[in-house]
């Protein structure tokens, strides 16, 4: 009787912190699943030109500014949705670097005052625009394949590396400036900027849809790859994620059908903004975009 009597006090304190831990682990158990469903959206800000607009592909956006020709199917939309983000676009066709800081039309505020201190992932394509280079180099090769019937290398004989130097020389450090800028307004965002997907392939070309002379056709793929290789750069140089199209584009090109093609053609295409990604081509962009940035 007494062993027993003078054994039971001892019993207590063992099992009091043991009832304790059990008491405190249902708790963080049963606590757990509300506390994982309390996570906000992302809060994602598109910048860009029309290739991050996606001029000309259906539906608009109705929020939009009507010059700006943004598309509810454009690559921010679909990261958005495909990651619950919550989305504000600013993408205007034709917008060139001095859109971020001025206004590009009557109404359309500069691009950076959409970024604020808790925006946490911006996208953007931007820069061929800059100095009316890329997208006027092909018009005017355009015109030039077509005096001579889709022979020779007149563009190329006639600009010679002036477009590029272009780029080089102006482009590449106005990017520079304005994605640091992007970071100081959104200094805890990732910021992300794409690479232009293939308009052209490296050779042949397709003179009935894309008329560019035969010869300029490596003429036109060598001044993408040096705008390319500018955004590349200019990201590096900025801590910015670079968001490589070369490779994921290729064969994807505008002399491609329809169906492969991620970039619409002068003539024969779907697509009223010519030389510019349809649909598909947007969505590539995206996942191309999330798969580097790991995303959804």
């Amino acid at each position: 009787m007494l062993s027993h009597q003078s054994s039971a006090p001892m019993e207590k304190p063992v099992r009091r912190p043991a009832a304790c831990v059990l008491a405190a682990l249902a708790v963080l158990l049963l606590g757990a699943p509300s506390t994982a469903g309390a996570h906000s959206p992302i809060r994602y800000v598109a910048l860009g030109d029309s290739y991050s607009a996606a001029s000309g592909v259906l539906p608009p956006d109705p929020t939009a500014p009507p010059q700006c020709l943004r598309s509810l199917g454009n690559y921010p939309h679909v990261i958005a949705a495909a990651t619950g983000a919550h989305l504000t676009d600013v993408t205007c066709g034709g917008a060139d670097t001095g859109d971020y800081v001025a206004e590009q039309y009557p109404g359309v505020a500069p691009q950076l005052d959409a970024l604020a201190p808790d925006t946490q992932l911006v996208t953007m394509t931007i820069g061929g625009n800059d100095s009316g280079v890329f997208l006027d180099s092909i018009v005017q090769c355009g015109a030039a394949g077509a005096s001579t019937l889709g022979t020779g290398s007149p563009c190329k004989d006639r600009y010679g590396s002036s477009f590029e130097d272009t780029i080089r020389n102006t482009t590449y450090p106005a990017l520079v400036d304005r994605l640091r800028a992007v970071r100081a307004e959104a200094p805890r965002a990732k910021v992300a900027i794409l690479g232009y997907p293939w308009i052209l392939p490296s050779s042949g070309g397709c003179f009935d849809r894309m008329p560019v002379a035969v010869g300029d056709v490596p003429y036109l793929r060598s001044l993408q790859t040096t705008l390319n290789d500018a955004v590349r750069r200019a990201a590096a140089a900025t801590g910015v994620t670079y968001v490589d199209m070369n490779r994921v584009s290729e064969g994807h090109d505008a002399c491609q059908p329809l169906g492969v093609r991620w970039i619409e053609p002068v003539l024969q295409g779907t697509n009223p903004v010519v030389v510019h990604p349809n649909a598909l081509g947007e969505r590539g962009m995206a996942a191309q975009a999330m798969r580097v940035l790991r995303l959804g």
